[in-house]
């Protein structure tokens, strides 16, 4: 069954919320963040964490109209892989040239950025795609949906 709407938002939302949290707490001490401090590292990288969820329900919503055009209604899973590009994008504008994500004083080098969220994107998209299908087999005749 293709996921719905409903079901993509809550995938996103809980699995990236999950996923991400582990691997924000992972791989933080090690990103170049230059002179922050250890709890500062931990508000930036969580914050951009949420930022990309909360902004990723808004993708879904593009994703949602745009697939109305396609047959299946639903993407090839390798464009969902590739989905990481327009998302981090707007996600290092939004960090990198506005005070909605962070202050002045916390936003990250690009390399920082890049590997917090290359990594945990990618993390994302291979548990979503292989071990999340094994363990929650019931997940993808339900749309997708959780709750």
């Amino acid at each position: 069954m293709v996921p719905t709407l409903n079901g993509r938002v809550q995938t996103r939302v809980l699995a990236l919320g999950v996923i991400g949290f582990l691997v924000a707490l992972i791989i933080t001490p090690v990103l170049p963040t230059g002179s922050l401090s250890l709890g500062q590292s931990y508000r930036v990288t969580l914050s951009i964490l949420l930022a990309t969820v909360l902004v990723g329900v808004l993708w879904e919503l593009l994703y949602h109209f745009l697939q109305q055009f396609r047959w299946e209604k639903d993407w090839p899973t390798l464009f969902g892989f590739l989905t990481m590009v327009n998302e981090g994008a707007l996600m290092w504008v939004l960090v990198r040239y506005t005070t909605v994500v962070l202050p002045e004083s916390l936003r990250p080098s690009a390399t920082a950025f890049l590997i917090q969220f290359v990594v945990t994107w990618i993390v994302f998209w291979l548990i979503v795609n292989g071990p999340m299908r094994v363990v929650f087999h019931r997940w993808r005749f339900q749309g997708g949906r959780f709750v």
